[in-house]
């Protein structure tokens, strides 16, 4: 008999990765949750298991091989599989390419691109091993479009789409599907500062909830987009779509 489905979620602490893990756990999945951030990690594990679900919370950081190594073969070891993975740890620092730092631009570039490398492949290891897998990726609507002010982040967004895309052509013929999400601004507590003026912003009047892009997330891993590899969905009301 099939047991449950094992989703490995990073930055499952708070916003996007929490509304996902919660739904997947609706959905029967067990939920391996990695954070940097313990404590809202181990709330959000908690948090699940209260409410009947299957959960482990993993202290690691996403820029460190040997922590992201070690993530993956502690969610193997607890629940024999990874059936699905969401890359969705970042952070977000706004800077001009002239006001950027080297400090501040190593920062965003290793957490929000070389963090997703390391994820993906250790999560790629494990796929190929056991023969099956779906990963997808947090990209922006800052991964296809230019943001003037937000250099560092838009090159580390841009960079999550290529490598989404070039992962997905490398395992397409294993059983592997590779996908990545690029939400606009998404209802998490570090927009909630500006929501009126991000809503005004979009064609649909308002921001995305984190809810609904992990409804997005639930059906990229679903046998219901089988045939998808290597997109790149947009989740933003419309913003980017063109002039209105």
């Amino acid at each position: 008999m099939r047991m449950n489905k094992t989703i490995l979620i990073t930055g499952g602490a708070s916003g996007i990765g929490k509304a996902t893990a919660k739904l997947f756990a609706k959905n029967n999945y067990n939920i391996f949750l990695v954070d940097i951030d313990e404590a809202n990690n181990i709330c959000t594990a908690d948090e699940i298991k209260n409410n009947g679900g299957n959960a482990y919370a993993f202290t690691a950081d996403v820029r460190n091989e040997n922590e992201v190594s070690n993530a993956i073969n502690k969610c193997v070891e607890i629940f024999g599989s990874i059936d699905s993975a969401f890359n969705n740890a970042g952070i977000v620092i706004s800077k001009t390419t002239v006001s950027c730092t080297e400090d501040i631009w190593d920062k965003i570039i290793d957490t929000n691109l070389k963090g997703y490398w390391l994820c993906m492949k250790h999560e790629l290891i494990q796929m190929q091993k056991q023969g099956y897998g779906n990963i997808v990726n947090t990209s922006s609507i800052s991964g296809l479009i230019g943001r003037a002010g937000d250099m560092p982040y838009n090159v580390s967004k841009f960079g999550i789409v290529g490598l989404t895309k070039t992962a997905a052509l490398e395992n397409a013929d294993k059983n592997i599907r590779i996908n990545c999400i690029c939400p606009g601004a998404v209802q998490t507590p570090w927009v909630k500062r500006v929501t009126k003026g991000l809503n005004e912003l979009q064609p649909m009047g308002r921001i995305v909830q984190p809810e609904e892009i992990a409804q997005a997330v639930l059906w990229l891993c679903s046998e219901n987009s089988s045939f998808i590899t290597g997109h790149a969905l947009v989740l933003d009301g419309g913003r980017i779509a063109g002039e209105w």
